[in-house]
């Protein structure tokens, strides 16, 4: 049986299957107790040494998941596997359903309107009578967010999905995330544009491979090709180095234990 969390890179992740992490969501629902969902990859990874605030919003996660194939090879590799790839937008999808199903309240935040728009209308033919409580676009300034942090907590709903980029996502769950009084947060980044048809996903076979970075390549080769090559070697070397030499568990700043090792081989972190 696996231990409930490996430690990686720095980042204890929950070592969880699809439906573990949704049997998870679906009791944080019920009990309204909160579940701040997020997800490494590779090029996470990377940018973990150099970005505080992408790192202490990953560690302030109630649940991490593997969401790059690259991740659970290299879990296993290491010694500490995961069971099973969970991609964000995978769980996005899940998610969708369950509400759908259990008929809970969600709210969509992010996006441009005109996407915003679309995806709402894909999602409601998806799912007949999907309780979209709120949404708003991702366009909004820094002397706005009170205000929608406001609406948010007002609609009273159970799920709330950020279709937003690192680091306004961040930015937003770090000053108003634990006054919203919503169970379960996930941050979906770019899954908006995918759900309502104006990015194409790779097919199946490609993210089984992990292969999905070479299918986005393919799109944008000009824009995308130096980012991938760089942060794909990088992960390589991280890799190799986590094997030498494991690395200690990031802390967050202020943590008056920062800076004392932590063991590897899954041991779990209290919450």
């Amino acid at each position: 049986m696996l231990p409930q969390r490996q430690l990686l890179f720095g980042m204890y992740l929950d070592a969880l299957r699809m439906e573990d992490a949704i049997a998870r969501c679906r009791v944080a629902v019920a009990t309204r107790r909160r579940v701040l969902i997020g997800v490494l990859n590779a090029a996470k990874v990377v940018r973990l040494h150099n970005d505080a605030l992408l790192r202490e919003s990953l560690i302030e996660c109630d649940l991490l998941l593997a969401d790059g194939q690259s991740i659970v090879w290299a879990s296993k590799l290491l010694g500490r596997p995961l069971p099973e790839r969970v991609a964000g937008i995978d769980l996005f999808e899940r998610l969708l359903v369950l509400a759908h199903e259990e008929g809970r309240a969600i709210a969509l935040l992010g996006a441009r309107p005109d996407v915003l728009r679309k995806l709402e209308e894909r999602l409601r033919q998806r799912f007949p009578g999907l309780r979209i409580a709120y949404s708003h676009h991702g366009y909004f300034g820094p002397e706005e967010a009170a205000r929608i942090a406001e609406d948010v907590r007002a609609a009273g709903v159970d799920m709330l999905f950020l279709g937003m980029t690192t680091p306004k996502k961040e930015i937003f769950l770090g000053a108003y995330g634990s006054s919203l009084n919503v169970p379960v947060l996930h941050g979906v980044g770019g899954s908006f544009d995918v759900m309502a048809g104006l990015t194409r996903r790779a097919p199946i076979g490609w993210q089984r491979l992990g292969m999905e970075w070479a299918y986005r390549l393919l799109q944008e080769p000009r824009r995308l090709w130096w980012r991938y090559f760089t942060s794909n070697a990088m992960f390589v070397q991280l890799t190799a180095r986590e094997m030498l030499r494991p690395a200690q568990a990031f802390k967050l700043a202020g943590d008056p234990q920062a800076g004392v090792p932590v063991s590897t081989g899954g041991q779990q972190r209290s919450r």
